[in-house]
Protein backbone atom coordinates (compact mmCIF):
# COMPACT_ATOMS: atom_id res chain seq x y z
CA UNK A 1 0.00 0.00 0.00
CA UNK A 2 2.75 2.28 0.62
CA UNK A 3 4.13 2.31 -2.85
CA UNK A 4 0.96 2.80 -4.00
CA UNK A 5 0.61 6.70 -2.10
CA UNK A 6 3.30 8.16 -4.09
CA UNK A 7 1.51 7.73 -7.34
CA UNK A 8 -1.62 10.29 -6.32
CA UNK A 9 0.63 11.98 -3.82
CA UNK A 10 -0.70 10.75 -0.56
CA UNK A 11 1.14 10.98 2.80
CA UNK A 12 -1.05 8.23 4.55
CA UNK A 13 -4.20 6.29 3.66
CA UNK A 14 -6.62 8.67 4.13
CA UNK A 15 -5.69 11.05 1.54
CA UNK A 16 -4.91 7.66 -0.78
CA UNK A 17 -8.53 7.17 -0.38
CA UNK A 18 -9.47 10.83 -1.06
CA UNK A 19 -7.19 11.38 -3.85
CA UNK A 20 -7.38 7.95 -5.55
CA UNK A 21 -9.63 8.12 -8.83
CA UNK A 22 -11.16 4.70 -10.03
CA UNK A 23 -10.59 4.01 -13.67
CA UNK A 24 -11.44 1.45 -15.95
CA UNK A 25 -9.02 -1.07 -17.80
CA UNK A 26 -9.83 -2.32 -21.20
CA UNK A 27 -9.84 -6.48 -21.88
CA UNK A 28 -6.83 -4.99 -24.37
CA UNK A 29 -5.30 -3.18 -21.88
CA UNK A 30 -4.93 -5.49 -19.45
CA UNK A 31 -3.70 -8.14 -22.38
CA UNK A 32 -0.93 -5.76 -23.31
CA UNK A 33 0.32 -4.73 -19.51
CA UNK A 34 1.49 -8.35 -19.19
CA UNK A 35 4.91 -9.33 -20.82
CA UNK A 36 4.58 -10.60 -24.25
CA UNK A 37 6.64 -11.91 -26.97
CA UNK A 38 8.93 -13.91 -24.33
CA UNK A 39 9.92 -17.46 -24.40
CA UNK A 40 8.41 -18.97 -21.21
CA UNK A 41 10.28 -22.39 -19.93
CA UNK A 42 7.69 -23.30 -17.28
CA UNK A 43 4.42 -21.27 -16.44
CA UNK A 44 4.25 -20.58 -12.78
CA UNK A 45 1.68 -22.81 -11.10
CA UNK A 46 -0.06 -19.85 -9.51
CA UNK A 47 -0.42 -17.60 -12.79
CA UNK A 48 -2.62 -18.24 -15.89
CA UNK A 49 -1.83 -15.43 -18.02
CA UNK A 50 -5.24 -15.08 -20.89
CA UNK A 51 -5.34 -16.27 -23.90
CA UNK A 52 -3.28 -19.25 -23.17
Amino acid sequence: MENGLGYVGASNLGELVAKAEPFRVTSAGDRESHPHDVMIAREAPNYHAHGR
